[in-house]
């Protein structure tokens, strides 16, 4: 490359999206200049990231690979603050995610062509993409699946006893619902069956966007550069156009870098790429965003634009736990690091790519639709939610059920054994939340982050309703033990819904346990003191009309900036009901094919 600081395209982040984009890019026009600065660190060949059971492994701190961003405490959570994790490496998200496949469904999509004015953007658009990113290994001859794509999906390469017993209650217990092969399959909402993996059916592998989409790519391209472990400070814009960054060493990886600004030039385009939770930063640090707060910070004002950093959603989540029998085949002592266990596995995975390490415990589930008897059991609130949004849109679910098959974020606290979950969490919670700088200066300052969980009873109303039907479905489980007090409810002991730490489960067809309102209290309250994220953060630069609070258009141009785009999940102007990866793919698939138009290049 003739400069270091001289490029075509400049890509602020590179998490999933971005490496679809500036990958898809690379490979329809080698001779464009490409640079990717990430906060984070490379993964290339990394077995905590290639090798999917190691996703845990992420989660702890210190970690390099992933951010925690500390929210303000908030009454709704019992006065705690939320703590979100988001991918900080190449491949963001994609590289250490849970690897759940979970697609949106047309209807959602459809709301951001139509509703939110975004043409070009509905299923007849989305759903193609979806397919062009991946190949689906688990049955090829369904149409809205793809069969070339770079990423491959497939039920994984373990599937213990407790899965298949998951399966067996369900269909005893919940006559209302089938069991079928393709539970995420948008025909079949409603529906319980096996969990699709981003996993390949032949490797054992993680499909991230990294191994898929960059490093093929740039081993053949020296006109694409990634630099790791640079925060981006600033967008450069200079006549009210973008033509650069400034970044900056992260000490976490240079600890002996000077700290003084670095700036790369960009002859064409800037792509704001640092995913909902560092986006809008990005924006507002380089003086786009709400004027006042910009004053605030001593940043001069480039666009006054109140819409960054609003309408930040996610799912929410809960993993009540429960003991499992010796012989359920669970992931816990893999999970926690068992030598014997790790190497018998490790070889395993390391012959034909299957066993443990070729799952991330999570096989069955469902896209969980109520009934109108359901509905109307679930609460009043909720049910004018579902008349807005559900009830005349089939293809939407109001929760995500399925199991886990080990101790579900109790493995430091809980007694070494066998556990499962049967966690949940909301496909379209009411919940809206914001997340804004606090320093000008500081890319590395905690921002001020309010995810708003819980400020709406209806969400409120919907989480009490899953766990009482996670628990039902749990205790009905051959491979039931007792439910785990550490991660429950604190019932009265004379409750008649009361947990007992050792248990056998009861018939199918046993009476629901009935609750009293004392016990609704008791799960309101263990709901506020545990629900938590699912890394599902979309919408804090949505794509909507700047009239309406939109802060890209339907090009995913920033509005009042030439050559300014963002690309990544913080477009979305409303989640979809779903894990947000394919989503994010899809994003960066558009993305690649609206730039490539406007530089009038062809074969993205």
């Amino acid at each position: 490359m003739a400069s270091e600081t001289e490029f075509d395209i400049i890509f602020a982040g590179g998490g999933a999206a971005a490496c679809v984009t500036a990958g898809r890019l690379a490979a329809a026009d080698p001779s464009l200049r490409i640079l990717i600065v990430e906060a984070g660190p490379h993964t290339q060949e990394d077995p905590a990231h290639v090798q999917p059971a190691r996703y845990l492994s992420h989660l702890v701190p210190g970690s390099k690979t992933v951010k925690f961003l500390v929210s303000n405490p908030s009454p709704h959570l019992g006065g705690r603050p939320a703590i979100v994790p988001a991918g900080q490496c190449i491949g963001g998200g994609s590289s250490v995610n849970f690897v759940m496949y979970n697609r949106g469904v047309p209807s959602e999509y459809d709301a951001w062509e139509t509703q939110f004015e975004n043409p070009g953007w509905g299923s007849k658009d989305i759903v193609p993409l979806l397919a062009k990113s991946e190949t689906y290994e688990i049955d090829p001859l369904i149409k809205t699946r793809g069969s070339t794509g770079p990423l491959k999906v497939s039920l994984g390469g373990y599937f213990p006893k407790l899965a298949q017993d998951f399966l067996d209650t369900a269909s005893a217990y919940d006559k209302d619902r089938k069991v079928v092969l393709d539970s995420s399959d948008p025909s079949t909402v409603n529906s319980y069956g096996r969990w699709p993996k981003w996993i390949g059916a032949k490797t054992g592998h993680r499909s991230d966007v990294a191994h898929h989409y960059i490093y093929p790519e740039q081993e053949k391209n020296k006109n694409l550069r990634i630099v790791t472990g640079y925060y981006v400070k600033r967008v450069i814009v200079e006549n009210e156009r973008a033509v650069g960054i400034e970044y900056t060493p992260s000490p976490q990886f240079h600890p002996d870098a000077s700290p003084k600004l670095l700036t790369a030039h960009a002859s064409k385009l800037v792509v704001v790429a640092g995913g909902s939770l560092g986006s809008p930063l990005i924006l507002e640090r380089s003086g786009i965003g709400a004027a006042s707060l910009l004053e605030k910070h001593g940043i001069k004002k480039v666009v006054d634009l109140p819409g960054v950093g609003e309408r930040y959603q996610d799912h929410q989540l809960l993993a009540p736990l429960f003991h499992a029998s010796e012989d359920s085949g669970t992931l816990d002592e893999f999970m926690r690091g068992e030598p014997s266990v790790i190497e018998k596995w490790g070889a395993q995975w390391i012959k034909d790519g299957s066993g443990m390490v070729a799952t991330n415990g999570i096989d069955v589930g469902i896209k969980y639709r109520p009934t109108e008897d359901e509905v109307l059991s679930i609460g009043p609130a909720f049910q004018q939610t579902w008349r807005d949004h559900f009830a005349n849109y089939p293809d939407r679910s109001v929760v995500w059920m399925g199991l886990g098959s080990f101790c579900f974020g109790g493995i430091p606290a809980a007694p070494k054994g066998p556990y499962f979950t049967v966690g949940l969490f909301l496909n379209h919670p009411s919940s809206v939340g914001h997340i804004h700088i606090t320093s000008g200066d500081d890319a590395t300052a905690a921002p001020d982050f309010h995810p708003g969980y819980l400020e709406h009873e209806e969400d409120f109303e919907l989480l009490v309703y899953a766990y009482k039907r996670a628990r039902e479905l749990a205790r009905r489980m051959a491979g039931y033990r007792g439910d785990f007090s550490g991660n429950q409810p604190q019932f009265a002991k004379d409750s008649k819904a009361a947990i007992s730490e050792e248990s056998k489960p009861v018939a199918a067809d046993a009476p629901d346990l009935v609750y009293s309102k004392e016990d609704d209290e008791a799960i309101r309250e263990w709901i506020r003191k545990t629900v938590s994220t699912t890394w599902h953060a979309l919408g804090t630069c949505a794509m909507m009309p700047r009239e309406k609070g939109g802060v890209v258009d339907h090009k995913l141009n920033v509005y009042g900036v030439k050559g300014l785009k963002v690309a990544d999940l913080s477009i979305a102007p409303r989640n979809v009901g779903a894990n947000t990866y394919s989503t994010a793919c899809a994003i960066g698939e558009k993305a690649a094919i609206i730039i490539a138009e406007e530089l009038g290049i062809s074969g993205v």
